[in-house]
């Protein structure tokens, strides 16, 4: 499967003719990967154009480096780990240097061991590491052709390894006819067809005899530099029509048109498998028949036929295949010309022969994908055999794979009842895989057909999820609904799992709910669900605190919720805490306790990074991110919306990047902070997040209140609580919208926005909140009543870990002292909120009390002298901060998707950079904080 870009000898040929800057770029990639450093490239352009070629360059000046190589095959594409198998083969002897989670996962996706489906991030975490342990021996150059082909989670994998590569000297280069596709940030290289010197040079090395001037020109015009069209569009003519200028094609297809061109390279191998005895033709068939390119398999499968040995010649001679080690096609096209010549009943008995001729206990899973092919019509046996192929994926991890299997399985089912069942399983799969025009198909197929009400209600719930995965809002919240209550009268325990899932979608679909899927609509409905049938769990009192909170009135929520809260203290399995740690943080925010924030957010990163779970971690993260932005500890959370930025490309997670707007904001970035606001108002609105208007308009409100705009400050403050169906999501932006308010003297907002923060203050009683309540209403009150409220904000936020919170009381009182003319007292206050603001990194604000400072006759000093951890890059910052906190090499690699030997080039630098020698020393110069 070759882009043949020299001689006619496809199959030994490395020599190039032109190409001389494609060259120069991968002289220098193994250059660089010798000299310790790695490299991915994505090599791009059209079939036949010539990667392949630059491929097998590649491979020939890589000398003194290990080179492995692996190709997609269009019809593995939904073998889950296929490609990655095939690319990781050779070096499997290095697996047990691999961390043993690791090691596991990846021994489970190869199906070297048994154990539950591996996480996909995990795989490829352990494909790093892997790749890394060998090039330490000697530098590695992985080559893998026709990226287009490779299974999906292969492609995952790949594109995930080669945006983490650092120090490892690995080179990684994937040839593919499309761009970039998942692979942002990875170099690319376009190759394009030779231009016309070097197409005429090549063409003469063809051994066709003379060819006729005009029809040499209609060959260069219409190959339009593509080598194998060059090639190949010369190859079935007789040596008298090339020189006198007959049947060859007598207009060119329109300039780029390379589908037109593939269409007469695809002709071009018709017509040469057509003139193929018939022996030969089946034979060719078997072998398109089946993407392994085990020739073993291929002769027994034709064994069955009556095909023999010498059925290859006339192949081989015809240039479509050769027969050796492996059975290895011309091109891709020359497959496919052989599979779609043939009649349907002659693919069917080569699927046939393939299957009878692939051993049942070593390769089960291949053999029911032949069976399934060979089947003429629905077949319960067949059916049957691919719903166990799905099962064994699933255990592998292959969840596209089980979807395949699970697919084809409904199809060939006669049944109904069972059909629909299938589908519906296959759609659950395909819907896990990403997969969302397969599990629309899926979903229609199965509710076409007899459901279960537990089916029907499954159905409904994947349609939400789907809906979700789409657009966010839109009717996600409705199809919950209705999936929740027609679960009321079958499964108890899931149709309240449902409703809170419910219950929180519109939370999250906020102003942008569709119809009937309001937050109030969802909670009207939850307190209506049946009890449960046991002892209230923890997931049980959230959903009854957070619906009757909703839909009675914020008071009458907040007792439930704190019993929620102190069931998730024990007694529950990491499984169950990590399927509800998400509602439990948004709870503690909702009822003001800051504590239990704090232990919960360190709890959801410890046990989504302890499990893999990595859809789980982009939520702990940013969770724990604003914790730490309220606790003052900006760095830190800096260091995690770095290490939460990585998960988002390792994992493709569409979360909004709340915790990188709020570290904008609160640091007076005006530029940054500007461009990820509109930039989340422009996402949100498009997917119906209507809770990402409000973070973003309350961001906005802080970054114009920290830079003294209170006119912009007011107005985004009085957007962000624009929607106030649900009173706990304006925690933070009722504050800012109350500050704003009084300073452009606009009493009517501010005291609304101060109503609202008493009834949760009555309610929850924290001295979060209370403090919060007590600073907003100071700035609305005058004489000794303004300075009672400052001082019981600055008391009760002091007993908090809300340090911003209690900076911000501190300038506030300094600025209403000052206007009060106590300069003396003024002074004492803003020094300490400038100290404090400094410190923590909040800049804009740190600014605005230095000028009031300054107006009431003191001096700001601000440090002239960076700390020693500020002149390390942020990567670097945060690989020392885990170092420093114990976390060796190979954990901090883990946690932060890179491989350990370049975690170690980072710390060399540190050392450097920080003037010490040694890990023990990194406690002595670098400040400690709360743990990320």
């Amino acid at each position: 499967m070759r882009d043949a870009a020299g001689p006619p000898r496809w199959d030994s040929a490395t020599g190039l003719t032109g190409r001389r800057a494609e060259c120069d770029v991968l002289d220098r990639l193994i250059a660089a990967v010798r000299a310790g450093e790695s490299r991915a490239l994505l090599l791009h352009g059209d079939p036949g154009v010539g990667k392949t070629a630059l491929l097998d360059h590649l491979a020939a000046q890589a000398r003194n480096c290990r080179v492995v190589r692996a190709a997609g095959v269009e019809s593995e594409r939904e073998l889950a780990f296929a490609g990655l198998h095939q690319l990781c083969a050779p070096m499997l002897d290095r697996l047990e240097h691999l961390p043993v989670p690791q090691r596991d996962a990846l021994g489970t996706a190869f199906g070297l061991s048994t154990g539950p489906a591996p996480d996909r991030f995990l795989v490829g975490l352990a494909v790093l590491g892997l790749l890394s342990e060998v090039a330490e021996q000697q530098p590695l150059i992985c080559l893998v052709d026709d990226r287009q082909w490779l299974d999906r989670a292969t492609a995952q994998i790949l594109a995930f390894v080669a945006r983490r590569l650092g120090a490892e000297s690995i080179g990684l280069i994937l040839a593919s006819r499309s761009d970039r596709g998942d692979l942002t940030g990875v170099p690319e290289l376009l190759v394009q067809g030779l231009p016309e010197p070097d197409a005429r040079a090549l063409l003469d090395t063809v051994p066709t005899g003379p060819i006729d001037t005009r029809v040499r020109d209609q060959i260069v015009l219409e190959a339009r530099g593509n080598p194998l069209a060059l090639l190949e569009l010369t190859r079935g003519w007789a040596p008298a029509e090339l020189a006198g200028g007959f049947g060859l094609p007598g207009a060119a297809a329109p300039s780029g048109d390379m589908a037109a061109l593939s269409g007469d390279m695809e002709e071009n191998f018709l017509r040469r498998v057509a003139a193929l005895p018939r022996n030969a033709r089946q034979l060719l068939l078997v072998a398109a028949a089946d993407p392994s390119g085990d020739p073993a398999l291929v002769w027994r499968a034709a064994g069955r036929l009556g095909i023999g040995g010498e059925a290859a010649v006339p192949v081989t001679e015809a240039g479509l295949a050769e027969f050796g080690g492996r059975v290895r096609f011309r091109h891709p096209l020359a497959r496919s010309a052989a599979y779609r010549s043939a009649s349907v009943q002659d693919r069917q008995e080569a699927h046939r022969a393939l299957a009878a001729a692939t051993d049942r206990t070593l390769d089960p899973d291949r053999r029911a994908w032949h069976r399934a092919q060979a089947a003429p019509g629905p077949d319960e046996d067949v059916a049957a055999e691919l719903e166990r192929s799905a099962g064994r994926a699933r255990a592998r991890g292959g969840t596209a794979a089980s979807a395949a299997f699970l697919h084809q399985a409904a199809v060939l089912t006669l049944d109904p009842a069972r059909r629909a069942g299938r589908a519906l399983d296959a759609a659950r799969a395909a819907l896990r895989t990403g997969a969302l025009d397969v599990t629309r198909e899926l979903l229609a197929m199965a509710g076409a057909g007899p459901l279960t009400a537990v089916q029907r209600a499954g159905l409904d719930t994947m349609r939400a999820q789907l809906a979700f995965s789409t657009a966010r809002g839109g009717e996600a919240p409705t199809l919950l609904l209705k999936a929740a209550g027609q679960l009321e009268a079958v499964d108890a325990d899931l149709s309240r799992a449902a409703y809170l899932d419910a219950v929180s979608a519109a939370i999250f679909a906020g102003r942008l709910a569709g119809p009937g899927g309001d937050v109030l609509d969802a909670a009207r409905a939850a307190v209506s669900a049946p009890p449960p049938p046991h002892a209230p769990r923890a997931c049980d009192l959230l959903l009854d605190g957070t619906a009757t909170g909703l839909h009675t009135g914020y008071a009458a929520g907040v007792p439930v919720l704190r019993e929620a809260l102190a069931a998730f203290r024990s007694g529950l399995s990491a499984e169950e805490q990590l399927r509800w740690m998400w509602p439990a943080n948004i709870t503690a925010i909702r009822i003001w306790d800051d504590d239990q924030w704090a232990a919960l957010s360190a709890r959801y990163v410890r046990l989504a990074r302890d499990a893999g779970a990595f859809g789980e971690l982009p939520l702990a993260l940013t969770s724990r991110a604003h914790v730490l932005l309220f606790a003052g500890e900006l760095a830190s959370a800096a260091a995690l919306t770095e290490e939460l930025q990585a998960v988002k490309e390792a994992t493709g997670s569409g979360l909004a990047p709340y915790g990188a707007m709020a570290l904008a904001a609160l640091r007076g970035e005006e530029s940054a902070a500007t461009a990820v606001i509109e930039a989340t108002l422009e996402d949100a609105t498009r997917r119906g997040e209507g809770i990402g208007i409000t973070f973003a308009e309350g961001a906005n409100a802080v970054l114009n209140n920290a830079l003294g705009r209170y006119d912009e400050a007011m107005s985004a403050g009085l957007r962000a609580n624009a929607y106030d169906h649900d009173p706990a999501g304006l925690c933070w932006t009722l504050a800012e919208l109350a500050e704003a308010a009084a300073r452009c003297g606009a009493a009517g907002p501010a005291a609304d926005a101060c109503d609202r923060l008493g009834v949760m203050a009555d309610a929850a009683g924290t001295d979060w909140v209370r403090g919060v309540e007590a600073r907003a209403r100071a700035l609305l009150s005058e004489g000794e009543a303004a300075e009672r409220l400052y001082r019981e904000a600055i008391a009760r936020l002091g007993r908090t870990r809300m340090r911003v919170e209690l900076a911000r009381a501190h300038l506030l009182y300094g600025e209403w002292l000052r206007r009060e003319r106590h300069p003396g007292l003024a002074r004492e206050q803003l020094r300490t909120a400038h100290g404090m603001l400094e410190t923590m990194g909040a800049t804009a604000f740190a600014d605005r009390a230095a000028r009031e400072l300054r107006a009431a006759g003191g001096t700001a000093h601000r440090r002239t002298t960076p700390a020693r951890d500020e002149e390390l890059t942020a990567q670097e910052a945060q690989i020392a901060r885990m170092a420093r906190d114990g976390l060796s090499n190979p954990e901090i690699g883990t946690r932060l998707f890179i491989s350990a030997r370049t975690v170690q080039y980072h710390l060399r630098k540190v050392f450097t950079k920080l003037g010490i020698t040694s890990r023990s020393q990194l406690d002595r110069v670098l400040p400690r904080g709360p743990a990320g």
